[in-house]
């Protein structure tokens, strides 16, 4: 895999989501000494769509210039093309030529090299040319033997296995102990994946044992990578491998738990920095915004960090970690459609807004929050419905929590 590659492809605008998947895939199997040859196949099961539709983008990224390639046989035998990228030094663009939908690897079986061959970089140590005897199949990964041992037959973990194990990596690394020793999270996660089904599996029962046992003993808490490595957990006593509690999991975006954990976060005081940049004080010198309406701006945007946090989080579509304290306390939340319910969503977007607090944007089509309890007149009534609600689960939080929390 080259980072290069990736990171260009990402920045790629003016490409349809299903090209940009496509390009992705295509970045995420180049290497830099070796080149780029995945198969149709592979890159169909890893965009989730048919191979025809990958020769359909293959085809309008070419025609716009991003990408090209040239056919590469084996004697009489068709082999992988050999794709170029668009930041490739040496790329030679494709944008115009005619071609039908006949990729290499199509039904007629039509050759759709390019009509000149593919121009080799101006360094060959980084770019080697098609003859090269080492063609990379598929994403080059840097894992140790034990973990390849467990899908040998495709040179590594397949795709689903590296899925979930980045999973359960979130999940673990999400209850390590934060004050103690959180250490480097590549590093970590890069042991993590050294590690065999096995062992992660018995660190994920044993950690929360191990932490609690840690903090009874001289020991102390060791960087989670040094922790992993070492296989610390199998350092306690057998007594002290008591059956650990789960403390931390995954909340879905604007699910019972994530919406739990939100609104007691935006309920306590702002702790995030707000400043006015010279930018800011010009606009209110001319009069274009008051100093109030803009600090009450940026405090919704960057007064609570943690928020701020988890509502970026859920737009990378990247999993969010917390304590299962709370699922006692939102196990009366109830779901609202944000389209079936719109007066609902509306009147908990005001109350954060008359509060000067952030609400989550970009909703999903169900989301769970406190259940209302509506008076028979309805209408005017479910604002008042709405605070009640939320005072009425804060008050139960921090009532189980005691006078401290509150």
């Amino acid at each position: 895999m080259s980072h290069k590659a990736t990171m260009w492809a990402v920045t790629v605008r003016g490409i349809s989501c299903a090209e940009a998947r496509v390009l992705w895939h295509l970045a995420d199997c180049h290497n830099p000494v070796e080149g780029c040859f995945p198969s149709q196949e592979y890159l169909a099961e890893a965009c989730e769509i048919d191979e025809r539709s990958v020769r359909r983008n293959l085809l309008t990224l070419k025609a716009k210039g991003l990408v090209n390639w040239s056919e590469q046989r084996e004697g009489k035998y068709r082999k992988n093309n050999r794709y170029s990228l668009a930041f490739e030094v040496g790329f030679v663009s494709g944008a115009g030529e005619f071609e039908a939908d006949n990729l290499s690897g199509s039904e007629n079986g039509a050759s759709t090299g390019q009509n000149q061959p593919f121009e080799p970089d101006i360094s060959v140590v980084l770019n080697r040319t098609p003859e090269s005897s080492k063609p990379v199949i598929e994403p080059v990964t840097n894992l140790k033997a034990g973990a390849r041992d467990r899908a040998p037959e495709e040179g590594g973990l397949k795709r689903v296995d590296r899925k979930r194990i980045e999973r359960e990596f979130v999940l673990w690394f999400g209850g390590w102990d934060k004050g103690k020793g959180k250490g480097d999270v590549e590093y970590a996660r890069n042991t993590w994946s050294a590690l065999s089904d096995d062992e992660r599996a018995e660190c994920i029962d044993l950690t929360p044992a191990y932490l609690r046992w840690a903090k009874k003993s001289d020991i102390g808490l060791v960087a989670a990578a040094v922790y992993l490595k070492n296989r610390h957990w199998r350092d306690m006593p057998e007594e002290a491998r008591a059956a650990p509690e789960k403390t931390h999991g995954i909340a879905k975006f604007c699910g019972k738990l994530w919406m739990g954990r939100f609104l007691l976060t935006v309920s306590q005081k702002p702790t995030g920095i707000v400043t006015l940049t010279t930018y800011d004080e010009k606009a209110i010198r001319d009069g274009l915004v008051t100093r109030e309406a803009l600090l009450r701006k940026k405090r919704m945007q960057h007064g609570w960090p943690a928020a701020k946090s988890m509502m970026d989080a859920a737009r990378r579509h990247e999993p969010f970690v917390t304590g299962l304290d709370l699922l006692p306390h939102v196990s009366g939340f109830r779901q609202v459609s944000r389209d079936g319910e719109p007066e609902v969503v509306a009147a908990w977007q005001r109350l954060h807004e008359r509060n000067g607090q952030p609400f989550p944007d970009e909703l999903p089509e169900w989301l769970w929050m406190p259940a209302l309890v509506l008076k028979p007149t309805g209408g005017s009534d479910i604002d008042d419905a709405v605070e009640t609600a939320l005072q009425a689960f804060l008050s139960t939080v921090n009532g189980a929590r005691g006078d401290d929390a509150a």
